[in-house]
């Protein structure tokens, strides 16, 4: 059977607005996503580190309650599971500060056997993070060696741009072993300098055939060497953001499993097609974004499921 896997950072994310706690959620990017998915009865799997303590109990309970097979997570005695405090604005869009207390010996697992046309999500920091570079690097390499999709989310914020120079080629990096590159306007502007979709493609398409460019009320654009376009969003007014881009990236690959598109049909998909994909993906971010959770309800999930 395909399988679906999501390797990112795992924190606990404390929620603020106005000065006040209003939740605190299992977090990162990928976690996000592979809550979702395992809300849709994927078959995910989830690859991080977490740790031995209370805090990394109640996240492993969480993903294993949701359907989310944490075979691959490296629960570690030294350290502390990370903490994000999320600071919300006037727009309900996050800022974070981060606690984190790693051991000396990371992501100290085996890495799971990787099939033809199963399906790797992975993106932001994490996938940059100077520690565990050589580790991702091997596995995401050889699950493009073994005909994995990979999709590939850079996630590149504001708060890293002094350090362009350093991560730059490690993000390039990263897309060339990316089957589909899904970014927000905001991180092909940081990492690249460019305005709008046409740019992020020509910088883009250099490194890989797919790219998903997601510029927030004005739609979402699809370029590839077969096809162009731009498809539309919901207009909402938010209560959060936190997890919007991360359910994008899952409701795309819940469209990309249920949908059976294989890794060598990307490139040649057309607009109905593309346009399932990305309905589903916009589906999942707006769900996400009219609470604090950072994963698609289980009400949403089960409506979908009935379809």
């Amino acid at each position: 059977m395909r399988k679906i896997f999501g390797i990112g950072e795992t924190v606990l994310d404390i929620i603020f607005k106005d000065d006040h706690p209003q939740a605190a959620k299992a977090g990162g990017s990928v976690l996000n996503s592979v809550v979702s998915m395992g809300r849709m009865d994927l078959p995910v799997s989830f690859i991080s580190e977490y740790g031995q303590d209370d805090v990394g109990t109640l996240v492993d309970n969480f993903l294993k309650s949701n359907g989310v097979d944490t075979s691959f997570v490296h629960r570690y005695f030294q350290g502390s599971t990370a903490l994000a405090l999320a600071f919300l604005n006037e727009k309900n869009d996050a800022h974070y500060t981060f606690y984190k207390d790693y051991p000396d010996k990371r992501l100290d697992i085996d890495f799971p056997a990787i099939n033809k046309d199963d399906i790797i999500q992975c993106g932001s920091f994490y996938a940059i993070w100077p520690e565990i570079r050589e580790k991702f690097k091997n596995f995401i390499n050889f699950s493009k060696s073994n005909g994995a999709l990979i999709l590939y989310d850079p996630n590149f914020r504001m708060t890293h741009l002094s350090e362009l120079d350093t991560h730059k080629p490690l993000i390039i990096e990263n897309m060339q072993m990316a089957s589909i590159v899904r970014g927000s306007d905001e991180d092909f502007k940081n990492i690249f300098g460019v305005n709008n979709a046409d740019e992020a493609w020509l910088a883009v398409k250099k490194h890989c055939n797919c790219l998903v460019y997601t510029a927030n009320v004005e739609g979402v654009y699809v370029r590839t060497p077969a096809f162009s376009g731009k498809f539309p969003v919901q207009k909402i007014t938010p209560v959060s953001t936190i997890g919007a881009g991360d359910n994008f990236n899952a409701g795309m690959i819940t469209s990309i499993y249920q949908n059976n598109i294989m890794k060598d049909q990307l490139e040649k998909l057309n607009e109905q097609e593309w346009s399932k994909v990305i309905s589903m993906a916009v589906a999942f971010a707006t769900d996400v974004c009219m609470s604090y959770e950072n994963y698609i309800s289980k009400e949403f999930a089960k409506e979908l499921k009935v379809r």
